[in-house]
Parts: C-alpha cells; sequence; structure tokens
C-alpha cells in the first residue's frame, strides 16, 4: 500500500539526517524519518562523537585527580571506577538520544523504524519487524552515514580486535591496547586510554600522526604523546595480526625495515570509514558513485531528480557531523526553494580531543604555498599565555597562515588547551572575511586562552607581547 506522498523521506537519523528533517519540519514540509537502528542519533551520538567525548572528559578530570597534588590538593588513593565511568557515558547517550527523538516530534516529523531501500520514482521500500510497506515521497536525503574500515583477513568481536563500536562498550580498563591508525579516532583513543594507565602503541602507516593536519601540529602532537609514554611509529605497517591465548599479537614493520612482535590485550583497528550505500538500492536510481561515495552538486543533488545526500556517504567532504549538519540544511533550503549557500570546503573547523587538543580551518601552510600563496606565519605559544599557566596547560601555540600582500586569513591551526573550543573565532573571522589587521585591533579580554589569538594575529607581522 503506498501511502500519500510526503514532501521529503529523509534515510538516517544521525546529526545530518535529524538536522535536516528537523529544519523541514521547521518549513512546514511534510517530512518522515527512517531509521533502522532502535535509537536516534547515528554513529556520532550512539557510538561516535559524544560517547568518546565523554570518556575525554573523564580522563582529563582524572588526569587532575591523579596530579592535583601540583595544585595543592591533598588527594590520596584516588580510584577510577571504570564500569561508573561506562554507565555517565552512556547516560549521555541515552539522554541525547531521546532529546533527539523529542526534537522531531516537536517539528512534527513522522518517525518510521525499518531498513529503507530506494526503489525509483521517489518511492523507498522500508522493512521492519512489523512487514513491509512502500512510502513515496516529493524528495528523498540520504543520510545512511558511513562503518569502521577493518583491515582485510580481520573480523572485529568484542574482546580483542575492535573498532570504535566495540571499544565504547569495554567494561574494564585494558591493560595494553594498540592502535592500527593514527587519525582522529586513532589519536583520541590513545589519549583516553593512556590516561587511565593503559600502555598504547600507535601505529601509522604514513609518516606522520594526524596526517590531514598542519605537519607543524602533527610534530607536536607526536612529541607530546611521547612524553606521555605513547609509543608512536609512523611510516610502519602492521603484519601477520592474530588472536593469541592472552589477547593479540602482530609484527611491526618499522619505517627502516626493522621487524619487531608486538602483543597487547586488545587491538583497534582505526583505519578509516567507509559509506553505507550498498544495499540501499542505489542501481535503481541515477544516482552516481565515486569509490562508493554519492557525487553531489552544490546543493547536495544528486544526479537522480529530487534524490539529494549529505554527511559521510558524500564525495569529497570531510566525514564530519557538523559538515553533514551543514549539507543538511543546504538540502533542505534547496528542497523549500529558499536560499542555499554551498558549503566553503576552506571554512570547514576540524576537532581533535586529545590532550593536547587539535583545532583547525583552513589552509595549511603547505596547501597554501602550493597553491601560489607568498605566506607569512604567526605563532604564539601557550607557554607565553597566563590563563594556560594558571589551568597547567601550556603546551602547544597557536598558529596563523596568512597572504603577505592582503593580509588575508589563510588558515589557523591551534595545539593547546580548549583548541576545538578556541577555533571557533578563527572560523568567524574567515567567514566574515577579516583580515589579519582587523583581528590584530580586536581586544581580547585578559587573561583567557583566547586572547593567544590575538597574540597569534599580532605574531604574523612580528608585533605579539608575550613572545
Amino acid at each position: 500500500m503506498i501511502k500519500v506522498p510526503y514532501d521529503l523521506i529523509v534515510i538516517g537519523s544521525g546529526p545530518g539526517g535529524y538536522s535536516a528533517a528537523i529544519r523541514a519540519g521547521q518549513y512546514g514540509l511534510k517530512t518522515a524519518l527512517v531509521e533502522k537502528q532502535p535509537r536516534l542519533g547515528g554513529t556520532c551520538l550512539l557510538v561516535g562523537c559524544i560517547p568518546t567525548k565523554s570518556l575525554l572528559q573523564t580522563a582529563d578530570v582524572w588526569q587532575r585527580f591523579v596530579h592535583a597534588d601540583q595544585e595543592g590538593i591533598v588527594c590520596e588513593n584516588p580510584r577510577l571506577d571504570y564500569p561508573k565511568v561506562k554507565d555517565r557515558k552512556d547516560g549521555i547517550v541515552t539522554k541525547h538520544s531521546k532529546g533527539v527523538e523529542m526534537l522531531l516530534k516537536r517539528a512534527k516529523v513522522e518517525r518510521i523504524a525499518g531498513y529503507a531501500t530506494l526503489k525509483g520514482g521517489g518511492k523507498v521500500e522500508v522493512q521492519s519487524d512489523a512487514g513491509v510497506q512502500t512510502l513515496e515521497a516529493k524528495n528523498i536525503i540520504i543520510a545512511t552515514g558511513s562503518e569502521a574500515r577493518m583491515m582485510p583477513g580481520l573480523e572485529a568481536d568484542p574482546e580483542r580486535i575492535l573498532t570504535n563500536v566495540e571499544i565504547l562498550n569495554l567494561t574494564a580498563i585494558p591493560k595494553s591496547l594498540i592502535i592500527i591508525g593514527a587519525g582522529a579516532v586513532g589519536v583520541e583513543f590513545a589519549s583516553i586510554f593512556n590516561r587511565f594507565g593503559t600502555e598504547v602503541t600507535v601505529v601509522e602507516m604514513l609518516p606522520r600522526i594526524v596526517p590531514v593536519e598542519d605537519e607543524d601540529i602533527s610534530k607536536e602532537l607526536e612529541r607530546n604523546f611521547r612524553k606521555q609514554k605513547i609509543r608512536v611509529e609512523t611510516g610502519a605497517r602492521a603484519e601477520n595480526i592474530r588472536k593469541t591465548g592472552t589477547g593479540v599479537a602482530l609484527k611491526l614493520v618499522t619505517k627502516d625495515g626493522k621487524e619487531e612482535e608486538l602483543q597487547a590485550e586488545k587491538l583497534l583497528v582505526a583505519v578509516g570509514r567507509k559509506p553505507n550505500t550498498e544495499k540501499i538500492g542505489l542501481e535503481n536510481t541515477k544516482v552516481k558513485l565515486d569509490r562508493g561515495f554519492i557525487q553531489v552538486d552544490s546543493h547536495q543533488q544528486t544526479a537522480e531528480p529530487d534524490v539529494y545526500a549529505i554527511g559521510d556517504v558524500v564525495a569529497g567532504t570531510p566525514q564530519l557531523a557538523h559538515v553533514a549538519t551543514r549539507e543538511g540544511m543546504i538540502a533542505v533550503a534547496h528542497i523549500a526553494g529558499k536560499a542555499a549557500v554551498p558549503i566553503n570546503k576552506n571554512r570547514i573547523p576540524g576537532c581533535t580531543y586529545t590532550e593536547p587538543g587539535i583545532g583547525s580551518v583552513g589552509m595549511t601552510e603547505a596547501q597554501a604555498r602550493a597553491q601560489g600563496y607568498k605566506v607569512k606565519i604567526g605563532r604564539f605559544p601557550f607557554a607565553g599565555d597566563s590563563r594556560a599557566t594558571i589551568l597547567g596547560h601550556h603546551e602547544g601555540f597557536i598558529k596563523v597562515v596568512a597572504d603577505e600582500k592582503f593580509g588575508e586569513i589563510l588558515g589557523v591551526h591551534i595545539i593547546g588547551p580548549e583548541a576545538f573550543e578556541l577555533i571557533g573565532e578563527a572560523v568567524a573571522a574567515m567567514e566574515a572575511e577579516a583580515t589579519v589587521e582587523v583581528m590584530m585591533q580586536t581586544i581580547h579580554a585578559h587573561p583567557t586562552l583566547y586572547e593567544a589569538l590575538g597574540e597569534a594575529f599580532n605574531a604574523v607581522y612580528g608585533l605579539s607581547i608575550n613572545a
């Protein structure tokens, strides 16, 4: 039975999907959201950004207790109760998943449980425990997200070989952990469990960790990881991975060709994510793929009329929750006939919640030079910031990449305390097309962490005061 057509069907309830559905409801569109999982929120909320950051927050607090004597606080024999840490994480996830459900109801979005398959011509088949139903819509948004890539020959399991899903369900802190992959996921889990007392080894095939970041940021994070006793092997390969009686073992081949046998209680595979574009019926449409990712135009529209795609399934955009959300806003605005400003990929912030944290936007120094800019660099260390010293977190620096001729801000790269919050000023400045000179003249409150940004902008012209 075919129901009265919807104006829009959104497939997937991650940040991009649920935000798009809510915005469509706000615009007065008759909207349905189809989700195969029992809970709403997608990877980010259920097994990604939110639970991970909950653990990172606990790791921060735990470190304050461990080193409380440095601040004159006597805290004898502090103990980490990991089951309670997990309960807190799970509670945060549950609260916000229920919050998404409430927001959808408020926006009059119909929630439909089941697995959606595109049938072409605006039809969507949904399979659930209740049976099969066919829906029809004037427009469809694909927001099916992504899942962790697994190395050839390996399968994830709850005990030893883990992805972001399984590691979040551990009930005890492992004594040792090998992480393959040093992108955001790998380094964040390294930062979490190292501070919880796990012996952590990070193996990265590329020449540096967090390879999408500015090279100076990568070097600084690696320096800090080594200082924290996290073993980092870059330009290295993991071979012959196997389970043992006590955990996992593998052969490490280092960048200089040396081989070493490594063993650990757990192995986390964090080698990237693949789009969920299989078995959703794309073969019944004109949608075009690029290595499994969906090709879209500047309004998120695919080659199939009235079918849009947002988030991790889209070719050529970062797999970030806030990117998915913005893409959802663009798609829905276009559907509703409202103004829709396409994403400027040079204004997308990236955040990594390690210790120290990372926040970045725009071009790296290498990218700016490769594009022919005559570059000026401003750099300011957090060691010169009073608030950072008060917090006991003065590692790292801010790096501004600017065009010498016009003072255009090409990129800002931060590693240090609250970097993921501080990057907001840089994003707003670049979006407003403020120059370095404008930011130099902007008064920054003292003592704050963000006044270090003002110093970094001044440093572009050699005029910083406290360094």
